[in-house]
């Protein structure tokens, strides 16, 4: 008998999901559906670059901000574009980052260019090793390496020093023969069930002096992408954790205390993720919605008769400026809105300037009340298919 079965007999390595309720397999059905859709969502190539970016910030700041990093979410996103340089006395910060970037990075890099997502005890090593490159005292923590004294967080214990690089090989072993039997028709649902359960067993195992936190985030990530989750949502899970730190924690402790019952954490994590799937949707609409707007705009000026081509260009320009604010703009401050409107209405008088906006509201693409004029986005949903109001 070894000593980690008599301290952290919740270490089992086994999830029944024979008792699963039924909310738990609608929920997965959903994140599959969801991810699926979002990977067959054809994107311009700075939207889906922006959409990327986004969400590699929230990740990469969600693991370091639950380990402490105070940099903002706009920091980040400017550190992982090379626009932020930070004093001496907060290099740590930004070194955190870049390390967990650089890991993030790799792990595309290897699965979607085609390797096997397997996981061995040599690579869960090399990740710790690498989130933990340069950091303070990190020379002491013996990043990369097994611990071989006790440790943990906060009232938690990690499991017993001499046991833990047999449970981590344990871990792989479980999670590359749960790999193998997933069917092919949920790989996407039961990945993230694996990828959840890989992130709660090598935090209970604890197995490094430092750093298991975000180690446990790369494996989460490697485990997402190796079924096809797209990138930007592989990192939802991070973020909802960071989110509800306390809630985090506390469905730890539940499913260690609980005769390792980990189906607690796995709901808790399920619903964070396909919570953030869904306000991923949302923002694909709209981006999608920008593209059709613009489109339908273009369209309607292809087919008004009796109107010079620079008077056309003068109103399409003013609308699709128009279009990016969202609160209603005074009909004499609409000159201001962008550069280009500002060089189009040098010079010229307000009525020229009411004119064009009354055209526009006789095209339906702009209505104007006491509060001013603003784009008529929403006279495309004309376009959705039918259905009944609830």
């Amino acid at each position: 008998m070894r000593e980690y079965e008599r301290t952290h007999p919740w270490i089992s390595f086994d999830l029944d999901l024979g008792r699963a309720s039924p909310k738990f397999w609608m929920m997965l059905g959903e994140i599959q559906s969801k991810c699926e859709h979002i990977a067959g969502v054809p994107l311009m190539g700075d939207v889906a670059k922006r959409l990327h970016q986004v969400f590699l910030a929230k990740g990469v700041l969600a693991t370091t901000a639950i380990e402490g990093n105070t940099l903002t979410e706009e920091e980040v996103a400017r550190r992982i574009q090379g626009l932020l340089d930070l004093p001496p006395s907060k290099d740590y910060l930004g070194r955190e980052i870049d390390n967990v970037v650089d890991g993030c990075n790799e792990i595309r890099r290897r699965i979607i260019g085609g390797e096997a997502g397997i996981l061995t005890t040599a690579q869960i090593m090399d990740f710790n090793r690498r989130i933990m490159s340069g950091l303070p005292d990190s020379v002491e923590k013996l990043p990369g390496e097994i611990r071989t004294v006790s440790v943990g967080v906060g009232r938690y214990r990690g499991a017993p020093a001499e046991d833990c690089e047999y449970l981590v090989d344990r871990l792989c072993e479980w999670m590359n023969q749960e790999r193998q039997q997933a069917p092919a028709d949920m790989k996407i649902a039961m990945g993230v069930v694996r990828a959840i359960l890989a992130h709660l067993y090598l935090v209970w195992i604890h197995p490094f002096n430092d750093g298991n936190g975000r180690t446990a985030r790369m494996m989460e990530l490697q485990i997402l992408l190796d079924v096809a989750v797209p990138t930007p949502a592989a990192h939802l899970l991070s973020n909802h954790y960071n989110q509800t730190r306390s809630e985090y924690y506390r469905m730890l402790d539940r499913s260690s205390s609980d005769n390792g019952n980990a189906m607690h954490f796995v709901m808790y994590a399920l619903q964070g993720m396909l919570d953030g799937l869904r306000s991923q949707i949302d923002l694909i609409r709209d981006f999608q919605w920008d593209v059709a707007w613009r489109e339908h705009v273009y369209a309607a000026f292809k087919t008004i008769p009796g109107t010079g081509e620079s008077v056309r260009v003068r109103r399409r320009d003013l609308i699709l400026a128009l279009s990016n604010v969202r609160d209603p703009v005074a009909v004499p401050d609409l000159r201001k809105i962008s550069p280009e409107v500002a060089e189009a209405y040098a010079g010229r008088s307000i009525r020229m300037l009411s004119r064009d906006v009354e055209a526009l509201v006789e095209m339906g693409l702009v209505e104007v009340s006491p509060s001013g004029a603003r784009a008529a986005r929403e006279s495309i949903l004309r376009f959705l298919p039918g259905r009944a109001e609830r």
